[in-house]
């Protein structure tokens, strides 16, 4: 029996759910920063008793919407408000 016919295994040395540190490590940023988007609900932990994973699944989730094209920023509207009180020919005291 070929090695293409076996079912492939689980990969023990990926695992399925990792610590805020880990997962800390896999997206090179500080511990405290996992912690920090865990809290304003950037990243979804699961919890298992009273500790807290994060899947792999998560991480790349908050990756591709780091990812994704941002709405073009609106422009702050000019505060100039001269032409706000000029009248035009179409005004009624024009005529």
């Amino acid at each position: 029996m070929g090695d293409a016919q076996r079912p492939r295994e689980p990969v023990f040395s990926d695992p399925l759910l990792l610590t805020p540190e880990e997962a800390a490590e896999v997206l090179r940023i500080g511990r405290t920063t996992v912690y920090a988007l865990m809290k304003a609900d950037e990243l979804h932990a699961v919890h298992i008793g009273r500790s807290c994973r994060l899947s792999r699944a998560e991480l790349e989730r908050y990756v591709r919407r780091l990812e994704a094209p941002r709405a073009p920023r609106r422009t702050r509207a000019t505060t100039d408000q001269r032409e706000l009180f000029e009248l035009g020919p179409q005004s009624p005291d024009a005529a």
